[in-house]
């Protein structure tokens, strides 16, 4: 089969989506496809792919100076131009804004190109935090309290008055449309609150307030209709960032994780729920914390997770007896099957 594998693009996560489409080419490619590495952030005149995928993931993400360079027009003259007119499936590895939010896959849906992964209205859904928790509660899954301010809409310190000194601290500060823990940060008092909110300003027009939640992080790989084995996640120091995520040796990664069968079901069985429920398919990730209560309440669902070596989807599905070729190729099967 003739596969574009989209990767890199335009959002803090270019670096991380290079990195697991490095991945997924080589998969891929062991598997007998024909594969084409394109970054849709570079329009219709690709460099090289030696070139492409040589881009190593570093201890931060880009910065907005460099990310401001790459215009989003050329995800419209890429997707319309030639390099897109034999392929069979696009394999959507792109994380963050413009690839895992239903821009990328509207486009791809207007060139009747099948693609990974879920459909826009579930992507667009899941990427919006705000929008997720509000279906989290409607459909009966728990989630921390929380608070979102719009930028520019309402003066900050009648924001922070009316409804922070609700929530309390500590707090956690996150953009409401960006992934791997960019720009997030944990509020241990009012003092802190200003520049945390300006740092998730500078990616997002709306930015989200929640209830830290103490306690184990442990998370659910969803491969088709069924969860993988629960992952506990335990950062060496600070918390589970973007440094933690994909610097080796800094977090462990517990799979199994070591928590009683019967929890361990009740969290797969609330994780595929809420995945579905937000109309997601084929495969993703549910992230939760479990409280002193020990409630899981739902972080959020990722549609788009990591096929990096240090990313959890793939080694759950190893835990599960899966290696890594064969879950890109289930992936490519059950989107074939979906669309």
């Amino acid at each position: 089969m003739k596969i574009a594998v989209l990767l890199g693009g335009s959002s803090p996560e270019r670096l991380v989506s290079i990195a697991s489409g490095r991945g997924v080419i080589k998969a891929l490619r062991e598997l007998g496809h024909d594969v084409t590495a394109i970054d849709p952030a570079l329009g219709e005149k690709q460099i090289s792919e030696s070139e492409l995928l040589s881009q190593g993931i570093g201890t931060n993400p880009p910065t907005q100076e460099f990310l401001e360079k790459l215009s989003h027009k050329n995800y419209l003259s890429a997707i319309d131009s030639k390099i897109f007119d034999d392929i069979e499936l696009a394999f959507i590895i792109l994380h963050g804004k413009w690839g895992e939010d239903g821009i990328i896959q509207s486009l791809l849906e207007l060139r009747s190109i099948p693609y990974t992964g879920s459909g826009v209205m579930a992507s667009a859904i899941a990427m919006d935090k705000v929008m997720s928790k509000k279906l989290f509660l409607h459909h009966g899954t728990p989630t921390a309290e929380w608070y979102d301010y719009q930028k520019d809409s309402s003066p900050r310190p009648a924001f922070v008055k009316k409804n922070i000194s609700k929530l309390g601290y500590p707090n956690v500060v996150k953009p409401n449309d960006q992934g791997s823990s960019v720009a997030i940060t944990i509020v241990k008092n009012e003092s802190e609150l200003d520049s945390a909110l300006d740092e998730a300003e500078k990616i997002s027009d709306v930015v989200l307030v929640e209830k830290y939640i103490e306690g184990a992080e442990l998370t659910v790989g969803i491969l088709g209709d069924e969860p993988l084995p629960v992952i506990e996640i335990r950062p060496h120091g600070g918390f589970y960032d973007y440094e933690h995520k994909y610097t080796k040796g800094m977090t462990d990664y517990l799979v199994p994780a070591p928590i009683e069968k019967s929890f361990a079901v009740k969290l797969q069985e609330i994780a595929i729920n809420t995945f579905q429920s937000l109309g997601c398919k084929t495969f993703g990730r549910v992230d939760f914390r479990i409280g002193d209560d020990q409630i899981p309440y739902c972080l959020e669902v990722n549609t788009i997770p990591g096929m990096t070596e240090t990313s959890l989807v793939p080694k759950a599905a190893a835990s599960a007896g899966i290696p890594f070729t064969q879950l890109v190729q289930k992936i490519v099967e059950l989107s074939i099957e979906g669309k």
